[in-house]
């Protein structure tokens, strides 16, 4: 069949006629709308001839594109020859910018997370924090990639964000240094002797194995009786990394499963039938910058009964991109499936549920240590047992004092740590065992 394409050159024409040709091996459930297509050729060349200023059509078909792709939905994107680049360097770990993992909304961009250590984290921003300007220019109506671009520049030049945050009655702004961005996947150390801390900031190609060689060198220092994984303000990354990660934690069983169109979409993640951390009481901190891929471990470690998750209301991104190259220097991310946790649950705008709800909080601990004790006491007896190790306990005190002022969720989440290990620990005896003693034998 011959289409015509009145008042358009060749070009068009082939154009037109290369989208009528699918590059995926969808199965078309109808023939293209060419009534639509006439019109979009129409469009393009009002455009070509009409517009105030010329545009040459590499551009103009450029931005065809890009209008197609932001229709779809905020993650899907056409990636230019420097968005392309910029992708690769930030799934490599390190990049020049400001340390902002962000994402398109209402027109506007906002931050799902900064990353740790980064210019932007130092500035104060926070995971839903929503930029207004660029340097005094609005954002609305950039693209995203209009607005990383902008973002992105020289080490030590500077950059104004205007920002809305909820609870402000007033938008503000900030000044932030850009620097080279060196992302630590992964860190260690412990909270108290027994209870140790693994961070992941983001999932990276080499995220699973880091965090294997944290977990195997904590448990090498000392016996591990708790741990806790810190996924807050984790903007997710390379899926294969957190099915690693979560396996890590898992004997055997199902981490998540994908659904989509595509032949290749549906797929199941499993874990090694073999737990690396030897069954150690876990407990997985998330909140509203923890998205994608950190979602994915923490619905995982959840749906199988393997970890505590505590804090609150993760991000909601459930969605799957897939790269798909152009060229060598252009590409498309586009939205290919939705991830599922093992007990079936969507996460796509809902978000992992945490079971035990900490917001953040400023905590300042009630000064007592003026209050007296029958230790104070002149001519107070001894105990009959010792007097204990009281530098032992006062040093744990002022550690877990220290936490709770800092950080008031990894201080819940080290207490119940604690919890859990005292009463796995604690012998349960019979009821009327305690009372021998003072009733006798019959």
């Amino acid at each position: 069949m011959r289409i015509s394409f009145p008042s358009c050159n060749r070009l068009l024409a082939a154009v037109t006629l290369a989208i009528s040709i699918p590059s995926l091996a969808v199965e078309q459930e109808g023939q293209l709308p060419l009534d639509e297509l006439r019109t979009f050729a129409d469009v393009y060349n009002q455009i070509r001839i009409g517009y105030v200023e010329e545009i040459d059509d590499s551009t103009l078909l450029e931005y065809a594109i890009q209008g197609m792709l932001t229709g779809l939905d905020p993650h899907s994107v056409y990636l230019t020859e420097d968005a392309f680049k910029n992708l690769q360097d930030t799934t490599s770990g390190e990049f020049t910018g400001l340390g902002l993992e962000v994402g398109m909304e209402d027109g506007y961009v906002k931050i799902v997370s900064p990353i740790d250590g980064s210019p932007a984290a130092a500035a104060g921003l926070q995971s839903g924090d929503v930029i207004l300007k660029l340097d005094k220019v609005p954002v609305k109506g950039m693209s995203l990639n209009e607005a990383i671009d902008i973002m992105r520049g020289p080490k030590g030049s500077e950059i104004n964000l205007t920002i809305g945050r909820a609870g402000e009655s007033q938008p503000f702004d900030v000044t932030v240094v850009r620097d080279i961005i060196k992302m630590a996947s992964v860190r260690q150390r412990w909270l108290e002797p027994g209870y140790g801390y693994i961070r992941v900031a983001q999932f990276q190609s080499t995220t699973g194995p880091d965090v294997g060689k944290s977990l195997k060198k904590l448990m090498n220092e000392q016996e591990l009786k708790g741990l806790v994984l810190d996924l807050r303000n984790n903007p997710g990354g390379i899926l294969r990394a957190s099915v690693d990660v979560a396996g890590l934690f898992m004997d055997g069983g199902t981490v998540v499963y994908t659904e989509g169109r595509l032949a290749n979409s549906e797929m199941y993640y499993k874990a090694e039938e073999s737990d690396s951390s030897a069954g150690t009481p876990l407990v997985v901190l998330i909140n509203g910058g923890s998205a994608s891929a950190s979602e994915i471990v923490a619905g995982a470690l959840q749906d199988h009964g393997r970890a505590v998750v505590m804090g609150t209301h993760s991000f909601g991104k459930g969605s799957v991109q897939t790269i798909l190259p152009l060229s060598e220097s252009r590409a498309v991310k586009l939205t290919t499936a939705l991830y599922f946790t093992p007990d079936g649950r969507s996460i796509q705008a809902e978000g992992i549920e945490p079971d035990i709800l900490v917001e953040r909080a400023k905590v300042t601990t009630y000064d007592n240590t003026r209050r007296i004790t029958e230790a104070d006491l002149s001519g107070h007896l001894n105990n009959v047992n010792g007097n204990g190790d009281s530098k032992k306990t006062e040093s744990s005190r002022k550690v877990a004092s220290e936490l709770l002022s800092s950080d008031n969720q990894l201080y819940e989440a080290l207490t119940l740590l604690k919890g859990l290990n005292v009463l796995g620990m604690r012998p349960q005896k019979p009821a009327n065992q305690n009372s021998e003693k003072s009733t006798g034998e019959s």
